[in-house]
C-alpha cells in the first residue's frame, strides 16, 4: 500500500532548520538511502513553504488566493511517498524522519501513484 507522508514545521516555534542544516540534510540523505535499500521509496519533493496559489469555486465562481492558505499553524514543507505493507510500517518510517523532532509527519493512505 502506498502512503503519503506530509512533513510540516511550525514557523512560530522557530523550528525551521537553521545553522544545523548540514547535519540535518545528512540525516535526510541517510533516511532516503535506507528507504531505497528497503525498497519502500516511491517519490519525494521539497515544497516552497512561503508561496502557493489556492483555487476555490464555492458557488461556481472561481476565487484565487495567493500565498499559502490553510487553516493550520503548521507549514507543509515536503512530502514523501512510500510503498509499504501497512500503516504500522508507514508509522515506523515516519518516526525516523528528522521532521518529527521539530514538526510533524501526517500519514495518508493513497491510491497507487502513477508516474510517467
Amino acid at each position: 500500500m502506498q502512503y503519503l507522508l506530509l512533513l510540516t514545521y511550525r514557523p512560530e516555534d522557530n523550528t525551521q532548520p537553521g545553522p544545523e542544516l548540514d547535519a540535518e540534510m545528512e540525516r535526510w540523505s541517510e533516511l532516503t538511502d535506507e528507504m531505497r535499500q528497503a525498497g519502500v521509496w516511491v517519490a519525494a519533493a521539497g515544497l516552497t513553504s512561503d508561496s502557493a496559489t489556492t483555487v476555490r469555486a464555492p458557488s461556481g465562481d472561481t476565487v484565487i488566493t495567493d500565498g499559502p492558505y490553510a487553516e493550520t499553524k503548521e507549514v507543509l514543507f515536503s512530502f514523501i511517498v512510500i510503498d509499504v505493507e501497512d500503516l504500522d510500517a508507514a508509522i515506523a518510517w515516519a518516526e525516523k524522519t528528522p521532521a518529527v523532532t521539530y514538526g510533524s509527519v501526517e500519514i495518508r493512505p493513497m491510491d497507487r501513484l502513477t508516474l510517467k
